[in-house]
């Protein structure tokens, strides 16, 4: 007799087959496995950042909004600030990239509505430009 191990579907079969002439008796027992131990769930650990209220935003202001879920990296401007189209507003950090928020037109940064640190949600507004 031969003992092999066979594994069907995911289920492992201890198999035992005795050669007898020709002819072939194969005899199959499945294997019972306890299931592995799941660890102890911890409970996740979330560190919230105070985030200053919102600035109400000027009539007329344009928004920058999230484009993505992430984590502020850095605030490049202030308010009051003149900008050019394509400068760096924002790093945004989303999935382990750095995120460069460029901004839109001309301007001037009316509010900033974030600070470093901050977690924020898609379309969430960023800064406001006049």
């Amino acid at each position: 007799m031969k003992k092999y191990n066979i594994k069907v579907n995911g289920t492992t079969y201890e198999v035992e087959v005795e050669e007898v002439g020709a002819a072939v008796t194969p005899t199959v027992t499945p294997i019972v496995r306890p299931a592995p131990a799941e660890p102890a769930a911890k409970p996740p650990t979330t560190v919230k950042k105070e985030v200053p209220a919102a600035a109400p935003i000027t009539a007329g202001a344009q928004s920058v909004t999230a484009p993505m879920p992430g984590t502020v990296l850095d605030v490049k401007v202030t308010a009051g600030q003149p900008i050019k189209a394509g400068d760096i507003l924002i790093i945004l950090e989303a999935m382990k990239m750095e995120n460069e928020i460029l901004a839109p037109a001309d301007g001037t940064i009316d509010t900033v509505q974030i600070s470093k640190g901050a977690s924020v949600n898609a379309n969430d507004i960023l800064v406001t430009i006049k």
